[in-house]
């Protein structure tokens, strides 16, 4: 058994869904250490606006988890001085497009300022930011902006695609103390899993294999993990043995399963939601390019990602600008079956 696959003998788990597993990690977090406190528009009295931290003001206390303004800039600014002065912040923004109203908070002062500062302060702050398509929620209201973050020298970045690992890496970013973009896909937050009991962190920077496969290699992240194991499932009824591998932390990067589970196929097929020109998959196609990994491939490496396009709000034009299931077994097949 390796560590990046992520499997333990004897755990005991509950199921839960991915948001229930987020409240979880926050209470537990908060019941740990007094330092650790949550703040964003509508987090308290109103639950959050996808209904996340639900009943935690009542539990833990409104002074634990505070109500702001809406002033992205000013809440993450807040977050920042709070974590210079010994807090554990967890900032919320409700739909992780408004980052761009924080960016200089956020690519400014959480990610320098321990560097510009000689080491002397961290900034262990996690923002938690809901993405992605498939809401209805229109053009400014479903992107998948990983990469922005990913770009970033000082930020963590995180994107969990099960109930599980949302808890466990939730629990593992507030630990850290570095600045770290955790990144939840809204419609990850009604899915069900079964969910560790207890405290337990997953490290960052461990990916996890999801399946095992012979054929192809299929490297996805966020609801695309989902979306790529249910495909995978339809490719074996065709005979193609497909390999799903999910990084979960986008940086720290867990280079040695990706290359690994590359040279163990030969072909790699690279799925995200986000747009296709410089996302996150580019960088992977890349590190696999620049690597030894590169010699065992017996297929030129395919990315399958959004479309270059605003997110469309009519639902059919919204499911057709990002890879859905029948996209992924396509995209596949012909990999295979071509080479």
């Amino acid at each position: 058994m390796t560590p990046t696959q992520s499997t333990l003998a004897a755990v005991e788990t509950t199921v839960m869904t991915y948001a229930e597993a987020i409240r979880e990690a926050l209470a537990l977090a908060m019941a740990a250490d007094p330092a650790v406190f949550l703040m964003g528009e509508d987090v308290g009295t109103y639950g959050g606006a996808f209904g996340v931290t639900g009943e935690l003001m009542h539990t833990v206390g409104a002074d634990r988890i505070r109500d702001t303004t809406i002033s992205e800039l000013g809440i993450v600014g807040l977050g920042v001085g709070a974590a210079m002065t010994g807090m554990r912040p967890i900032v919320e923004i409700q739909f992780s497009d408004f980052t761009a109203q924080a960016m200089d908070q956020i690519a400014n002062q959480a990610a320098k300022i321990h560097f510009m500062l000689g080491g002397a302060v961290n900034v262990p702050m996690v923002i938690r930011a809901p993405g992605g398509s498939g809401t209805g929620a229109a053009a400014q209201h479903s992107q998948s902006l990983e990469a922005w973050f990913v770009h970033v020298p000082g930020l963590k970045v995180v994107m969990p695609a099960t109930a599980d690992d949302a808890k466990g890496l939730l629990l593992a970013a507030i630990d850290d103390p570095n600045p770290v973009m955790f990144l939840e896909h809204k419609l990850l937050y009604k899915t069900t899993g079964d969910v560790s009991v207890g405290n337990a962190r997953i490290p960052l920077g461990v990916a996890a294999v999801r399946r095992q496969g012979t054929d192809l290699t299929i490297i996805a992240t966020g609801i695309e993990v989902s979306r790529s194991m249910e495909a995978a499932e339809e490719l074996a009824k065709i005979g193609i043995s497909a390999m799903v591998v999910d990084p979960r932390t986008l940086k720290p990067l867990d280079t040695d399963t990706i290359l690994r589970t590359v040279k163990a196929t030969g072909r790699v097929l690279l799925v995200q939601e986000a747009v296709r020109t410089l996302g996150f998959m580019s960088e992977i196609s890349a590190i696999i390019a620049e690597s030894d990994a590169f010699t065992h491939l017996r297929a030129p490496i395919k990315r399958l990602a959004g479309l270059d396009i605003p997110i469309p709000y009519a639902p059919k034009l919204e499911r057709a600008a990002v890879p859905q299931v029948e996209d992924i077994v396509r995209a596949a097949t012909d990999l295979v079956r071509e080479w």
